[in-house]
C-alpha cells in the first residue's frame, strides 16, 4: 500500500488569486488524476466529497495543527500564539469536551430559535442605517451583522462595534498563514483580549442577565473553565461567528445579483431562505480546514503518515459532480441526495452552526424586502483561500425600499423580550 508521498497527484495553486476566484476547474483537474487527492504548497488537499466526509470524521488518527501554525507564523511567546495552542478548537478529547460543554447548551436550535426576534432586529436597524445609502460595498455591511448579534448575546454594548470588527477582520486575515502579518494580528489579538477581560470584569458572577456571558461566567466559578480559558472562548466564539456568517451573507448576496427573480422570492416567501441557505452551504462556503495526522493511518489503500498535514476544501466539497447533480448550478430547489459539509464533521463540527444558519435565514428575507433590485457596481474581489475563504469586496447599487409593517411588528417584539439567550445550566455540560 503505498504513502501518499508515493502518489502522482496534481498540484493546486491554492495561494494563487486565480484559485481562489474559481477553484471548480482546479479541482475537477485534481480528481482527473487521482480520485481523492492532490497535492499544495500547504499539504495535500482532499478533493473528494465522500473522501472529505469519511476523513474527518476519524478524530482518533486527526488532529488541529495549531502548533504548526503557530511555528510557521513565528508566534511563539505572543498571546496570539498562546491563544492558538490552547483555544477551544485546538484541544481534543476529555479537554475538548470540557470546553465545548461549558457552552454547549446556548448553541442547541431551541436556544437559537429564541434569539430569532433579535436576530430580525438587529439586521432591521441596521438597514435602517444602511439601505437609504442606496448603494455600499455588500462585504463591509454584511460584517455588522454577527458582531451585533453576539453583542446581543452577551448584554454587550454597541459602542466598541467598530474597534472590535477592525480587530476580528485582522485576525481573519491569520488563516491565510503569511507570517510578515503577525505583527498586526498579534496587535490585534491584544485588542480583542482587553475587550473580553472587561466585559468578564464589568460583568461579574451572578449577575442575572441568564446570557452567554453568565453561562460562560458560571462555568468559571464552578471550576468547569479557568480564567484563561473563560476569555479565550468567549474570544473563539467571537470570532468564528463573525467570519462564517458575514463571509456567507456575502457569498449568498454575490449568488442573488446573477439570479434576480431569486432574490425577489426571498423578500416574500421566508421558508424559501432557509432553502437559499443550505444551497449556498453546499456551492460556496467558506471554511476549509486543516488537520495534521496523529498517527498512522490508512484510507482507500493509501497511508497517510504521523505529522502529514491534510487540508479539507469544504467550501467546494458541494461542487463534486460524483455527489451531486449539476453542482455548479445554484439551485435552492435541489433534492439532497447528499448533505453539505460545510460545518464540518467530527468532535470539532462547528459549534455555533445553528446560530449562524440562522442569522442569515432572518437576514436573508429582510434584507431582501429592504435592497431591491440589487446590481453588482464594480468586480468583486475575493480573499485567498486556505483557511475563511470569501468575498473581500462586493460593491452594489440598490433601489432602498422602506420597513414593512411585519418588520415593525418583528422589532418591537425582540424590544419587549428579555436581553439575551436564556442558558441556564449550560456550565459544566
Amino acid at each position: 500500500m503505498p504513502l501518499v508521498s508515493d502518489l502522482a497527484l496534481s498540484h493546486l495553486p491554492l495561494e494563487e488569486p486565480d484559485f481562489a476566484r474559481d477553484p471548480t476547474p482546479f479541482m475537477n483537474a485534481a480528481r482527473g488524476k487521482h480520485p481523492f487527492l492532490a497535492t499544495s504548497n500547504l499539504g495535500y488537499v482532499v478533493t473528494e466529497y465522500q473522501a472529505m466526509k469519511e476523513i474527518l470524521y476519524q478524530d482518533a488518527h486527526l488532529h488541529m495543527p495549531n502548533a504548526q501554525i503557530v511555528q510557521l507564523m513565528g508566534a511563539e511567546g505572543t498571546g496570539w500564539g498562546r491563544f492558538t495552542n490552547e483555544m477551544m478548537l485546538s484541544r481534543s478529547g476529555a479537554e475538548h469536551q470540557r470546553l465545548r460543554g461549558s457552552v454547549a447548551e446556548a448553541f442547541t436550535p431551541r436556544a437559537v430559535n429564541r434569539l430569532r426576534p433579535l436576530m430580525r432586529k438587529v439586521v432591521s436597524d441596521l438597514l435602517d442605517d444602511w439601505a437609504p445609502k442606496g448603494a455600499f460595498d455588500f462585504a463591509d455591511f454584511a460584517s455588522y451583522f454577527p458582531i451585533r448579534v453576539m453583542f446581543g448575546l452577551i448584554g454587550g454594548s454597541p459602542e466598541v462595534i467598530p474597534q472590535i470588527r477592525s480587530s476580528l477582520e485582522t485576525q481573519g486575515s491569520s488563516f491565510a498563514l503569511d507570517p510578515t502579518k503577525m505583527p498586526t494580528i498579534e496587535a490585534a489579538y491584544q485588542v480583542l483580549w482587553r475587550f473580553v477581560d472587561e466585559q468578564i470584569a464589568e460583568r461579574g458572577p451572578n449577575a442575572g442577565h441568564d446570557d452567554l456571558l453568565d453561562a460562560l461566567i458560571e462555568a468559571n466559578t464552578s471550576g468547569a473553565i479557568n480564567d484563561v480559558e473563560l476569555r479565550q472562548t468567549l474570544l473563539f466564539l467571537f470570532g468564528a461567528g463573525y467570519d462564517t456568517s458575514k463571509n456567507l451573507l456575502t457569498l449568498i448576496m454575490h449568488a442573488m445579483l446573477q439570479d434576480p427573480p431569486m432574490w425577489v422570492r426571498c423578500a416574500e416567501d421566508r421558508p424559501y431562505c432557509d432553502k437559499v441557505v443550505e444551497e449556498a452551504l453546499r456551492h460556496t462556503s467558506p471554511a476549509n480546514p486543516y488537520r495534521t495526522v496523529l498517527e498512522e493511518f490508512e484510507y482507500r489503500d493509501v497511508r497517510f503518515p504521523k505529522d502529514c498535514m491534510l487540508i479539507f476544501p469544504l467550501g467546494v466539497a458541494g461542487r463534486d459532480p460524483s455527489a451531486f447533480d449539476e453542482p455548479a448550478r445554484f439551485n435552492p430547489e435541489r433534492t439532497h441526495a447528499n448533505r453539505q459539509i460545510a460545518f464540518g464533521r467530527g468532535m470539532h463540527i462547528c459549534l455555533g452552526q445553528y446560530l449562524a444558519r440562522a442569522q442569515i435565514e432572518e437576514g436573508v428575507h429582510l434584507i431582501a424586502q429592504r435592497l431591491t433590485h440589487p446590481r453588482a457596481t464594480a468586480k468583486e474581489t475575493w480573499r485567498p483561500f486556505p483557511g475563511v475563504w470569501g468575498l473581500k469586496t462586493l460593491p452594489i447599487a440598490f433601489d432602498p425600499a422602506p420597513r414593512r409593517p411585519d418588520e415593525d411588528a418583528a422589532t418591537a417584539t425582540a424590544e419587549a423580550a428579555p436581553r439575551g439567550c436564556p442558558v441556564s445550566g449550560a456550565a459544566g455540560r
